[in-house]
């Protein structure tokens, strides 16, 4: 199919596409296009207005500021995936963008618009959520920083205001000796999308988990942090028993969804499998 008619505009800079914003609300943002314009085809979406962030140079990039590493909201999937800082000291997200679903979308998107998109079966925001990252907006009134704890709200909703646009994302640089993180996720075989994924980032010391982080994507309205398993992992060894009795069940069915895809039930069994592979991988990482 062809989309409705719609204007185009490129911005130039950061100001350049709030002031666009302000003037077209109803505008929705061109980051890689790689959700948007799928729905725009099928006329499930069909705004006024395109603003191409494509040619807003400082949102594109992956560098290393302090103790965090910035990454553009521009910046794609493929240049996640192939960073050599990022695989040295944060290899969670490369690990994940070779994931997502193939060379041409990887080409294509971009963590800013997967993020700020927030599709309940994303790879990112759980990603996100299991490193500590925060989310770089800014809008009409200035700047500001959300936790990813506090980011995604609920069914391809984030906390980002009229007239804001997601500018970067912030990783730490450097992690806790003892730390390993991993991500598993079963794809739908076609579109690669989650149905369900696990991010794990643990640090272990004196034999014990010290500290954990596991979110999951796929399973529910929204990516979410499993917080009862990170609670029954603290102060234990991260053994196969220890790990089997946690992850029996991490997540009840009536939380989840269903559709044509899987049921609540199987997305379930599937979080608690997954999460036990990854916490498996991460914990292997951490020596």
């Amino acid at each position: 199919m062809y989309p409705a008619g719609f204007s185009y505009q490129r911005a130039t800079t950061v100001q350049d596409a709030i002031a666009l914003l302000a003037k077209e609300p109803d505008a929705k943002l061109l980051a890689g296009g790689q959700s948007l314009l799928a729905l725009m085809k099928l006329r499930l979406a069909s705004p006024p207005t395109l603003l191409d962030l494509g040619g807003v140079k400082e949102l594109h990039g992956i560098k290393r500021d302090g103790d965090s590493f910035a990454i553009g909201a521009m910046t794609t999937h493929r240049e996640i995936e192939f960073s050599k800082e990022l695989k040295a000291a944060c290899p969670l997200l490369p690990e994940a963008a070779a994931q997502i679903g193939d060379p041409l979308v990887r080409n294509r998107g971009t963590i800013g618009g997967s993020v700020a998109h927030a599709d309940p079966a994303a790879d990112f925001p759980a990603v996100l959520l299991a490193l500590g990252a925060t989310i770089q907006v800014a809008g009409p009134n200035g700047t500001r920083t959300i936790a990813a704890d506090d980011f995604f709200v609920g069914l391809f909703t984030t906390a980002l205001q009229p007239g804001e646009l997601l500018t970067g994302i912030r990783v730490p640089a450097a992690q806790p000796a003892g730390t390993g993180m991993a991500y598993e996720k079963f794809p739908h075989p076609a579109s690669r999308y989650a149905i369900v994924g696990v991010a794990a980032v643990v640090s272990v010391a004196g034999g014990v988990c010290r500290a954990a982080r596991v979110a999951v994507t796929g399973a529910g309205a929204n990516a979410m942090r499993l917080s009862s398993l990170e609670t029954a992992l603290a102060g234990k060894p991260l053994d196969e028993p220890t790990l089997a009795a946690a992850c029996a069940s991490v997540i009840a069915p009536d939380d989840l969804l269903s559709d044509q895809f899987a049921s609540n039930e199987y997305r379930a069994h599937l979080a608690s499998v997954l999460a036990r592979r990854a916490l498996t991988r991460a914990a292997a990482r951490t020596s």
